[in-house]
C-alpha cells in the first residue's frame, strides 16, 4: 500500500512552533473533531524538532487506567539498572542522549519510592519538576499528553486531572520550565476545561479541524484525482483526512470510488439508526455532573433534525440530548467558538438521510 504523506497544516504548525520558540507560559490544548489529524500533526512536528528541544510524548489512547499504578506506568519510562538517588545528576547524565521519549525517564528505584508513598502525586510532581528543571538548563522540555480525558474520572482523594492541571500551571506559568500540550478529540472534555475558572488566563487553544475545500483539492491532486473524483470525495467526505485516505487507497487499488463512498455513507446511516433504535427499544441515560439523567428520544431526534438545513449552529448552553450525541461521536462541540456541528460531512449527510426517512414515515 502506498504511503500517504503528511499534508499542509502550515497554520497549525506555525502556531505551535511560535509557542515553543517562546518562554513557557500557558497550557496549550490541541483539539478538534475525531480523525481530523491531531496526532498526525503532533507526530510530524515532533520529528521535525531540532536538538534544542526534548519532546516527551505520553499517549493515553486505548489505555485502561483505573488507579495511580496504571497512570504512573504510562507517564514514566522506567530505566532499570543501578541505584540512582540524585535526580539532578541523573538528568544531567541523560541530556545528550534524550531524543523522542514515550514517557518521562526515571530510575527504577526512584519510581518504586514514588509508588510506595501515600501521597504519590506530590512525589511524582516533585520528581518531574526537578527533572525538567535540570533539562531546561540546556534544552527545552516539551511535554505532550494525548487523550488526557482518559483519566478525567480517576479520583483518588480528589480528581487526579485537577492535580495535573495545577501542576501544569506550575510548570508553565509559574516556573517556565516546560511547554505543556494537551491533545484531545473529546470535545466535551474541552468544553468542561474551557469553562474551568482555574484555567482562565492559564491556557490557550489550537483547533485542528478537517481540511477546507482548497486544501482538500490540493491534497487529492497529489494522488492524481480527476475533477469529478475530487468533487465526489468532497461531497461525501468533506475535508476529513481519514475518509480521504480511504478514497486514496481505493483509487490506488483500482477499486470503484463511487461504490466506496456509497458504502461508507450506508454504514454511517446504519450506525446512526442503531443509536436511535436502541434508544427507542431500551432507553438510555447519561451520567452528567454526578447525576443520572434519562435521555428522551424525541429530543434526540429534534437535536439531529436541527441540522436538516444547516451545517452548524451556535449555542449558549448544550442540552443533555446534544451532550448525549456528542458522547456518541455523532456531533462535535467547539467550546472555544461556541459551535455545535456533526463530526464530519459524512455524519451530516447520514443524519439528514436518516431524519428524512423517519419524519417522512411520521
Amino acid at each position: 500500500m502506498k504511503r500517504i504523506e503528511f499534508h499542509d497544516r502550515e497554520r497549525e504548525k506555525k502556531e505551535i512552533m511560535d509557542i515553543i520558540d517562546s518562554e513557557p507560559s500557558l497550557i496549550t490544548f490541541v483539539y478538534g473533531p475525531i480523525n481530523s489529524g491531531k496526532t498526525t500533526l503532533i507526530d510530524h512536528l515532533i520529528g521535525q524538532l531540532s536538538d534544542k528541544y526534548v519532546p516527551f510524548y505520553v499517549n493515553l489512547r486505548g489505555r485502561f487506567i483505573t488507579d495511580y499504578e496504571d497512570f504512573l506506568n504510562v507517564l514514566f519510562e522506567i530505566e532499570e539498572g543501578g541505584v540512582i538517588d540524585n535526580v539532578s545528576e541523573y538528568a544531567q547524565s541523560m541530556i545528550k542522549d534524550l531524543k523522542i521519549l514515550s514517557g518521562i525517564p526515571i530510575p527504577l528505584n526512584l519510581f518504586e519510592q514514588i509508588f510506595e508513598k501515600k501521597d504519590k502525586s506530590k512525589d511524582m510532581f516533585k520528581y518531574i519538576e526537578r527533572f525538567f528543571g535540570e533539562i531546561s538548563k540546556k534544552r527545552v522540555p516539551v511535554l505532550i499528553i494525548d487523550e488526557l480525558q482518559v483519566i478525567g474520572d480517576l479520583k483518588i482523594d480528589e480528581f487526579l486531572i485537577y492535580k495535573l492541571f495545577n501542576f501544569f500551571i506550575r510548570l508553565t506559568k509559574e516556573k517556565h520550565l516546560a511547554h505543556v500540550f494537551v491533545v484531545t478529540s473529546d470535545s466535551l472534555f474541552i468544553e468542561q476545561v474551557y469553562s474551568e475558572a482555574m484555567l482562565s488566563g492559564r491556557s490557550r487553544h489550537i483547533r485542528v479541524d478537517d481540511f477546507d475545500y482548497a486544501t482538500t483539492m490540493d491534497f487529492l491532486d497529489e494522488y492524481g484525482f480527476s475533477y469529478e473524483e475530487k468533487e465526489l470525495a468532497w461531497e461525501y467526505c468533506g475535508g476529513k483526512p481519514v475518509c480521504l485516505v480511504e478514497l486514496i487507497n481505493t483509487r490506488i487499488n483500482n477499486e470503484s470510488m463511487e461504490e466506496k463512498v456509497h458504502k461508507m455513507f450506508e454504514v454511517r446511516k446504519s450506525q446512526i439508526r442503531t443509536v436511535i433504535n436502541e434508544l427507542r427499544l431500551v432507553g438510555d441515560e447519561l451520567e452528567y455532573k454526578g447525576k443520572k439523567i434519562e435521555i428522551v428520544e424525541e429530543r434526540v431526534l429534534d437535536a439531529l433534525n436541527s441540522f436538516s438545513n444547516i451545517e452548524y449552529k451556535n449555542y449558549d448552553m448544550l442540552t443533555i440530548e446534544e451532550i448525549y450525541l456528542v458522547k456518541r461521536n455523532i456531533l462535535f462541540v467547539d467550546a472555544v467558538r461556541g459551535i455545535l456541528k456533526p463530526q464530519s460531512k459524512l455524519d451530516l449527510l447520514a443524519i439528514r438521510a436518516v431524519m428524512r426517512k423517519l419524519f417522512t414515515k411520521v
